[in-house]
């Protein structure tokens, strides 16, 4: 067995697709899906970023970052680096160079099942991340072993290359191509509806009334 594995890129998602999920809330897609979520402590090192895009998947082993120096000047614009650490959360493979060779590479963002470190590196380029907290303990450069583009495990959930991801302040959604463009067009006419919603609320009507929450307490009193 090769201690490295290099794939190509995958295919990336129509720039069409993409534009929709980037307007996508995650916690609306919450509303009617439940298995497409990682884990809630992979969350935004800054709240403000909102992503969407291709997932392109690497492994690391425990404290060996070597294969991500090695391609993280290599993706596209949409591209989201999502990052398996093999169940290791003391080491931060991610810091201030990697951060400033990501935003000079200009891909769209990384998703890590692990913690980082440089976080005001990270805020001050501006580089939209998702970690599992912070360490001051870091990875070095040994050559163990690593995989770019393989099926891998991130937040609980399973990641192919090429999958839709989208990512904001409320956590991390991982989605099959086939059913990206449904689940988008789904969320967004909920968006809409919701901004329907919330005008009836500002013209006085109760929330109970409209949601139907009160008929149903009236019910069973």
């Amino acid at each position: 067995m090769k201690d490295f594995v290099k794939n190509p890129l995958p295919q990336s998602l129509a720039a069409t697709l993409v534009d929709k999920l980037t307007r996508v809330e995650t916690a609306t897609v919450g509303h009617f899906l439940h298995s497409a979520f990682m884990d809630s402590s992979i969350a935004a090192v800054d709240a403000k970023h909102r992503i969407a895009g291709t997932a392109v998947t690497l492994r690391l082993a425990a404290n060996d970052s070597t294969l991500l120096h090695d391609v993280v000047s290599t993706l596209r614009p949409t591209d989201i680096l999502v990052i398996d650490r093999s169940g290791d959360t003391r080491h931060a493979c991610w810091g201030g160079v990697v951060t400033n060779a990501a935003a000079i590479c200009g891909f769209a963002g990384a998703v890590i099942d692990g913690p980082v470190t440089d976080v005001g590196e990270i805020v001050k380029r501006q580089f939209p991340i998702w970690s599992r907290g912070r360490s001051a303990i870091t990875t070095k450069l040994y050559a163990q072993s690593g995989a770019f583009n393989v099926p891998i495990a991130c937040g609980g959930v399973p990641v192919m290359p090429g999958d839709a991801i989208v990512a904001d302040e409320s956590g991390v959604i991982v989605l099959s191509p086939e059913q990206a463009e449904s689940v988008a067009e789904r969320a967004l006419a909920m968006q809409r509806n919701e901004l329907d919603l919330i005008a009836r609320l500002e013209a006085g009507e109760p929330l109970g009334q409209i949601s139907g929450a009160s008929a149903m307490i009236a019910e069973k009193l």
